[in-house]
């Protein structure tokens, strides 16, 4: 049975891939720092849906921990990769230490990096697999560091997906807008804020970039509205899109 590799699995858009994966038959390594809840995750997939679930606890942002993250891709296959731990800062880029911009900077970056590289090696050799790497429609949006880091995890993604088409492996940037998960509730974003018609159900959300990864996109955009949104921020001057986004999509600087 076929692998895949989780990272922040316990809820939200991650639980639903963790969720999704199962369903489809993969066995499942789950990464998140928090290893007791790993287990409570674990045991519920297994226990719903008859699969294998490896629990993976580490700090991503840790450079031991991330090595042993690494090392999971040499001592056995696994099929699909999906980065997806995530990073909140309630405080915009001039409030925050240095410190706690560099650990999101290595959250959202340099891990999505080092795992994909990781990964896609042995995927080469094989001739087969696939890396989802969430991104944010905020990436998008010329606004503040959280979008910064999500357009270069957009653009890395869908260039890397032009250079590994022809050696059977499919690389795809997943960018949500906002997701009905705990997330929210953790950093105290007021969610009364963001009109009801732009949250998404995340295993809705999973579910159509599961059939866009089957397709060969390279970036899964949900729903005509969030589509919409992005074509329209290409035409919109940045000026405008800078009065206009002070929440941001995704929760801006408050989600991660």
């Amino acid at each position: 049975m076929a692998t895949a590799l989780i990272t922040g699995p316990a809820s939200g858009i991650g639980r639903a891939f963790a969720d999704k994966l199962a369903l489809e038959g993969y066995d499942l390594v789950l990464v998140s720092r928090d290893e007791a809840r790993l287990k409570e995750v674990a045991t519920d997939i297994s226990r719903l849906h008859g699969v294998a679930c490896e629990v993976l606890a580490a700090d991503l942002t840790d450079a031991d921990d991330l090595a042993r993250v690494e090392e999971r891709f040499r001592t056995g296959p696994v099929e699909v990769l999906v980065n997806n731990a995530a990073f909140g800062q309630k405080k915009p880029f001039w409030a925050n230490t240095i410190e706690a911009e560099e650990n999101q900077l290595d959250l959202l970056v340099r891990v999505v990096l080092r795992l994909t590289h990781a990964a896609v090696l042995p995927m080469i050799e094989r001739g087969s697999g696939a890396v989802i790497n969430v991104s944010s429609v905020a990436g998008f949006l010329q606004r503040n560091v959280y979008s910064a880091h999500k357009a270069w995890v957009t653009n890395f993604s869908a260039g890397l997906a032009v250079e590994l088409h022809s050696k059977g492996v499919a690389v795809m940037a997943l960018c949500p807008g906002f997701v009905h998960t705990e997330f929210h509730e953790r950093m105290g974003m007021d969610k009364s804020l963001i009109p009801s018609f732009l949250w998404l159900d995340a295993g809705d959300l999973v579910d159509a970039a599961w059939k866009d990864l089957m397709r060969g996109k390279a970036i899964s955009i949900p729903t005509r509205r969030y589509k919409l949104i992005v074509a329209a921020a290409r035409y919109t001057p940045r000026a405008l899109i800078a009065r206009v986004s002070t929440v941001g999509l995704d929760g801006g600087r408050r989600r991660a």
